[in-house]
């Protein structure tokens, strides 16, 4: 055969070869998770969830747990030298004082927050308030906390968010009115924790990969300033350090579980909207993917627990899980799943009567009934 024929047979060949295959191959991503993602959650065995782990006793088990998310959470930010306290605004409400403070968080930074503190004197119980995500970035610690003494637009904004999340209430004033010290502070990226450019969800990702090659993880920032927060929060003479609870809707309840399976400074904690098994939450079957950007990416930590596992550190914590059954962002299948996992956690350490899960008939928000059970489970346990 004439050589020149010969490479051009060749190349037709190898032409058709790779046709076949882009045929048979596709695309190797589809709704934002790859095709191949049954395999990968096939694979994912959560070897150190409690009932997998080979550690049988409780307490070790947690420890070693609990060590193994830090350790999925890298490098926290350096704690302050001091929290350095300042009271930037104060008014009195109905029955509380409203304070708009700056502190020390860690070393590298220094935020503002609200606080509310009670009338009375002596020690109070006490809740770190954790906002939602809601692609909403411009304000954060506001949505729980009526804001005052910053610009109208700020306020207007957190009126209009309240009414479209919470029924018109902010939860933290109710829950000063109801005798607790409150606390809310802006989870990184929010409110005036943001970029100096100005709000721009579609940089999240981009500051996050950031974070990432400076060996910290922006997720876990966020969890560690709300223990920080948390441990600056019991250090206040008007509270009793060993009543604090914390709740959150949304990206707030994941806040709070994740706080109250990691601070032992945490004795109750109220979640709503906000849990799942990754089965389930990144699923085509379910049109779900991670829409949250990196609001709660851990690097690796799913090759050790799943979602409801983390939350079981928190065990024998009273914790109330609120779901709603048309909430389109944590479909009812793998909510129900990690409800049963949890149970099971609870009832092996006699303690099941400390854990309640409800699933209530309402899309994905924080409506009024959600918040009374929160308050009322508060009450139950913080005010003894």
């Amino acid at each position: 055969m004439n050589i020149k024929y010969f490479f051009a047979a060749c190349v037709c060949a190898v032409a058709m070869n790779v046709q076949a295959q882009d045929e048979t191959w596709g695309y190797e991503y589809e709704n934002d998770i790859p095709v191949y993602y049954e395999m990968m959650h096939a694979d994912l065995t959560y070897p150190m969830a409690w009932g997998n782990s080979k550690i049988k006793n409780f307490k070790k088990w947690k420890k070693a747990a609990r060590a193994k998310v830090f350790e999925c959470m890298l490098t926290p930010p350096p704690p302050p030298k001091s929290y350095d306290v300042e009271v930037l605004a104060e008014e009195q409400r109905d029955g509380y004082r409203a304070q708009r403070i700056a502190f020390n968080l860690s070393s590298y930074y220094r935020v503002k927050a609200y606080l509310l503190i009670p009338d009375g004197e002596g020690r109070h119980p006490a809740v770190n308030l954790l906002h939602d995500h809601g692609a909403h970035l411009s304000i954060g610690k506001e949505k729980m906390i009526r804001p005052f003494a910053v610009d109208s637009a700020v306020i207007n904004d957190a009126l209009q968010w309240a009414d479209n999340l919470y029924d018109g209430r902010f939860m933290g004033d109710e829950l000063a009115k109801r005798g607790y010290v409150v606390i809310s502070t802006d989870a990184p990226l929010w409110a005036e924790r943001g970029r100096k450019e100005g709000v721009a969800r579609n940089l999240y990702d981009i500051i996050a990969g950031n974070m990432m090659m400076f060996g910290r993880d922006l997720s876990a920032f966020m969890t560690y300033d709300d223990i920080t927060a948390t441990d600056f929060l019991a250090s206040l003479p008007c509270v009793d350090d060993q009543r604090i609870g914390c709740a959150g809707c949304s990206m707030g309840g994941y806040r709070s579980w994740m706080l109250a399976a990691l601070s032992d400074k945490i004795s109750v904690g109220c979640v709503t909207c906000w849990m799942v098994t990754s089965d389930v939450q990144l699923s085509t079957k379910y049109g779900r993917r991670e829409n949250g950007g990196f609001a709660n990416c851990i690097p690796g930590l799913r090759l050790y627990l799943d979602y409801p596992h983390i939350a079981s550190l928190a065990c024998p914590k009273p914790m109330l899980f609120i779901a709603g059954r048309t909430d389109k962002l944590f479909p009812l299948p793998g909510v129900e799943k990690a409800f049963d996992i949890m149970h099971q956690v609870w009832k092996s350490q006699g303690a099941d009567d400390r854990l309640q899960t409800v699933v209530l008939d309402h899309p994905h928000g924080c409506p009024l009934i959600d918040q009374q059970m929160m308050f009322d489970f508060f009450d139950k346990y913080l005010k003894k």
